[in-house]
């Protein structure tokens, strides 16, 4: 921590997440818009391998977590909290591409519940689920867009990375979880 942190004075190092800020409130913004003023189809995306869209969205969404918690554990690895003090050379490899391919499977996810079902408040769970839906996808952009910026206070990745995973918790607690105690595991 520096001296102007330590007297109370913000971190200029934080005012470099101003714009991402604002790009990831554009993203939830326009997703949540998009979302409520567009009629709902009811039916947008179709796995293969599937009985249906929502089987699909719910497994999909699952392993996206699944990756998910590998990026936390591979984080905690990198940043030294768990295992080897010095983490093995893939940790890395596998911290990049255990998000990526996370986001991918969210993009379906998406698709179906802003095309085929829009942004819904009907239940306290279904507006759970649509606010963190819209906001997952602005923390995203925000963590992204703070990936390349050098200068940025310790803290900053993994705050992002942290709400990032934490409202896609939130997303499969609202949606996969409730779906396979509702309904039984389906495929």
């Amino acid at each position: 921590m520096n001296v102007a942190s330590e007297a109370g004075t913000p971190d200029r190092s934080a005012s470099l997440l101003l714009v991402p800020f604002l790009v990831g409130a554009v993203v939830s913004v326009v997703l949540g818009v998009y979302g409520n003023v567009h009629a709902p189809t009811g039916v947008a995306v179709n796995v293969a391998g599937f009985s249906g869209p929502l089987e699909a969205k719910v497994w999909l969404a699952s392993a996206a977590l699944l990756l998910a918690i590998v990026q936390v554990g591979s984080a905690l690895v990198m940043y030294g909290k768990i295992g080897p003090s010095d983490p093995p050379r893939w940790t890395g490899a596998v911290h990049r591409w255990s998000g990526r391919v996370a986001f991918l499977l969210t993009i379906p996810v998406a698709v179906h519940c802003l095309y085929a079902l829009g942004f819904q408040a009907a239940t306290p769970r279904v507006l759970i689920h649509s606010a963190a839906g819209t906001l997952f996808f602005g923390a995203f952009t925000v963590k992204m867009l703070g990936l390349r910026l050098d200068g940025l206070p310790g803290w900053a990745l993994p705050v992002l990375g942290g709400t990032s995973f934490t409202l896609l918790v939130a997303l499969w607690w609202t949606s996969s979880l409730w779906f396979f105690t509702t309904f039984g595991i389906r495929f």
